[in-house]
């Protein structure tokens, strides 16, 4: 880029030229068509004027590329007597960046006349003097330049004198006075003419003051200076009053006339200002500072009279030395106070100048910035640069900057000059929120009332303003998952978690939720959450029995009269779908016929014989056993057992249907029916069993057809032990005692599962 503006950059610049007090709109050139542009592409790259000085004096139309005047300008007063006047500036293209220096002269109009400063000149001249004797006059001021300032000066007629005029080094015109012929001062003692300074204008402008010449008597000897032309150098840094140079001139007559006074000939209301002598030692003086920028030399006349009023004059040439004592300035001709982070390298921050009045090295400038920030200078033109960024921004690191540039000389010593520019970064959405957590988690109570707070979550964004901005709301689930979006729902503004509706913990006992955080930027950015929401289990599930049914009356359990103490009755078994303490289950024994017989397991639920089993112990027994939680509060089941002392299991039935002892005749109608249901059960399942009978014996005797060609199996019949691992014992969870079981016997060629032969085994 740096390349592309160096290549852009013209080598002369553009010069044009307009009349002074032009007025606001003149035309001065078409710009765009000079660099081969059109008004599209001005507009397009932005093309923009920026002045070297602090005003605008021009504008650019950006649709046709015409370079008007925007404000009248005067030549005297922005140059004086400096020719040619230029007013300097650039034009600079973005997209690329270009920068076409251009320059436009003001061309003088004669808009000012000659002007004396005193009306009246006098002049003192012996009767003595020769004819073609010169005469230095006060000169005329015409701040015009070229043709349009002072060109001549003319006299009235008169018969003694007629004007001769003279150019100075610098240009400037001034008047001598030619002595025609010979004065008599008793002829005439006084002669009174105009004159008139005449500048070269179109119609010229003139300017007229009186002469008065006053004829003196003779006085034989004028005053001689040592020198005709004092030259000197004056450093501009001196103080007021300081001796610039001594004069001396003699004079060979005595008494009155031979003394001399010396002063500063009225020539230049600059140069009284400036300066001033002694008449007696001729000794010239600083009234003022001097400035080097300002004026770099100065041409006075001296004169030197003595007492007869006869006078000579000398010339002093004072040359102003340039010393450092002009700091650089910066002008900032274009600034982007507010800039967006996201600004690529190279994005043009501010344009500025730096100038310097001095001269030489004291006047030659660098520039620089101080400290280390993001930016750095690029030289655009001679004294112009351009602030542009180094590197890319970040908002969130730096909210702004003050970028400060330096600029400095190469005098001796060095004088420098800072300038800061504040530069505040606009934002940009770059950053997605962040959650404080990857995983929340919130407990809710079971049955909880739907509107109650869970908690709150948290997301920051480092943005500003809409950018940093932070909405919350419940991805939605993927489809034939479970709605859990349905039972919490997420404040946008604060993140405040609330239950929706009451939940179940035995259904929902936890449910997780993906929660989106996002900005309000353009587009948004958005960053994610897990929601974990553990349901707290409440004591509202009382224990369920499993075992023995909870529908029947009493279940029947058989306990020989043989049992021993710590005989395993029952187990009663029950569950709780509440979950931990809620869960815990204790059973105790809460009723019973006979109290001391049995006992029920605190955990286990086994009931079991207290003690051993008596020939007094009633035949029938009754148990009732409670079931509880350690809820709060806790929750609570009964379960009945009804228990058969019997001597052996073939009467087992008679103890269970047959009560002696009770009177109650609805029970004794009842154990009637279930007697019956009993009889009818045994006569289904005997003729099962002989159906079942039939149907193998029928199908090992067609089997034993198939077989009649192979060797005859070999019968085993499998032990206790071969089962071991395979059998099922029901004694520790079923109502039979652990020595109830059965034994098994098979053929090998029995096929794969028949049963032959089932039969009890006791004790």
């Amino acid at each position: 880029i740096l390349l592309l503006c160096v290549s852009g950059m013209r080598a002369e610049p553009a010069r044009y030229s307009v009349p002074e007090e032009a007025e606001r709109g003149s035309f001065v050139a078409n710009i765009a068509k000079d660099l081969g542009l059109t008004g599209e592409e001005l507009l397009a790259r932005q093309a923009r004027l920026v002045p070297e000085g602090e005003r605008q004096y021009f504008q650019l139309n950006q649709h046709t590329g015409d370079l008007v005047v925007r404000e009248q300008m005067d030549r005297e007063e922005l140059c004086g007597q400096s020719e040619p006047c230029l007013v300097r500036f650039q034009m600079l293209l973005e997209s690329p960046l270009q920068s076409f220096r251009a320059e436009v002269r003001l061309t003088d109009i004669n808009d000012h006349a000659p002007v004396f400063l005193n009306k009246e000149i006098v002049l003192k001249i012996p009767e003595s003097a020769m004819p073609e004797t010169r005469f230095l006059l006060e000169s005329a001021h015409d701040p015009d330049v070229g043709n349009n300032s002072l060109q001549h000066y003319n006299i009235s007629s008169n018969e003694y004198f007629h004007v001769y005029t003279q150019q100075r080094n610098d240009g400037r015109r001034y008047a001598e006075l030619v002595l025609d012929r010979a004065l008599d001062r008793e002829q005439q003692a006084e002669i009174a003419f105009s004159i008139t300074a005449v500048d070269g204008g179109t119609p010229p402008l003139s300017g007229t003051a009186l002469i008065r010449v006053v004829v003196l008597d003779i006085n034989d000897n004028i005053p001689v200076f040592t020198r005709s032309l004092y030259k000197v150098s004056v450093m501009e840094n001196s103080s007021q009053d300081t001796i610039v140079l001594v004069v001396s001139a003699s004079d060979l007559d005595s008494g009155t006339n031979g003394e001399i006074a010396y002063s500063i000939f009225q020539n230049s209301e600059e140069n009284l200002q400036t300066f001033k002598i002694n008449p007696e030692t001729g000794q010239i003086r600083l009234k003022k500072p001097l400035d080097y920028e300002e004026k770099k030399t100065y041409e006075i006349d001296v004169q030197a009279t003595d007492g007869g009023g006869l006078s000579t004059h000398c010339k002093v040439e004072v040359q102003v030395k340039d010393v450092n004592d002009n700091a650089p300035e910066v002008i900032i001709t274009s600034l982007t106070s507010t800039l967006s982070e996201a600004a690529p390298p190279n994005t043009v921050v501010a344009l500025f100048n730096v100038r310097d009045r001095d001269s030489g090295d004291n006047g030659r400038t660098t520039c620089e910035l101080t400290g280390e920030q993001p930016f750095r200078i690029t030289l655009l033109a001679a004294d112009a640069y351009a602030l542009v960024t180094s590197e890319t921004l970040d908002r969130e690191q730096v909210e702004e900057y003050n970028v400060t540039v330096r600029a400095r000389d190469e005098g001796s010593p060095v004088l420098s000059v800072s300038k800061t520019l504040l530069v505040r970064l606009l934002d940009v959405n770059d950053n997605a929120p962040t959650f404080t957590q990857a995983i929340y988690t919130m407990v809710m109570s079971e049955n909880e009332p739907a509107g109650r707070s869970l908690g709150r979550l948290s997301a920051t964004d480092p943005d500003a303003g809409e950018n940093a901005r932070v909405r919350y709301a419940l991805v939605p689930p993927p489809t034939g998952t479970l709605a859990a979006a349905s039972f919490v729902s997420v404040d946008a503004e604060s993140g405040t978690v609330r239950s929706l509706r009451p939940l179940d913990y035995e259904k929902v006992p936890a449910f997780e939720v993906t929660v989106r955080a996002a900005d309000g930027g353009s587009p948004p950015l958005s960053a994610q959450a897990v929601l974990r929401i553990v349901v707290r289990d409440e004591n509202d599930n009382a224990p369920v029995l499993l075992h023995p049914p909870p529908d029947s009356s009493a279940a029947g359990e058989l306990v020989p009269r043989w049992a021993p103490s710590g005989y395993l009755v029952a187990k009663v078994v029950a569950v709780d779908a509440d979950a931990g303490q809620n869960a815990w289950l204790s059973y105790e024994l809460a009723k019973a016929t006979e109290p001391g017989l049995f006992r029920v397991g605190l955990h286990s639920g086994e009931v079991r014989t207290a003690r051993a089993v008596t020939e007094r112990d009633a035949a029938r027994q009754r148990l009732i056993v409670l079931v509880r939680d350690r809820g709060q509060p806790p929750r609570s089941a009964t379960a009945a057992l009804a228990v058969a002392l019997v001597d052996d299991f073939s009467d087992a039935f008679h103890q269970l249907g047959h009560d002696p002892a009770s009177g109650q005749q609805p029970q004794v109608v009842e154990e009637e029916m279930l007697t019956t249901y009993l009889i009818a059960s045994l006569c289904c399942v005997s003729s099962l069993f002989l159906l079942s009978v039939l149907v193998l014996t029928v199908n090992t005797l067609c089997k034993a057809r198939v077989r009649a060609e192979l060797s005859p199996p070999s019968p085993n019949c499998y032990a206790d032990g071969d089962f071991a691992s395979d059998g099922m014992g029901v004694g520790g969870t079923g109502t039979l005692s652990p020595a109830y079981r059965y034994e098994m016997c098979l053929t090998s060629g029995s096929g794969r599962s028949e049963f032959q032969f089932l039969r009890p085994v006791l004790p």
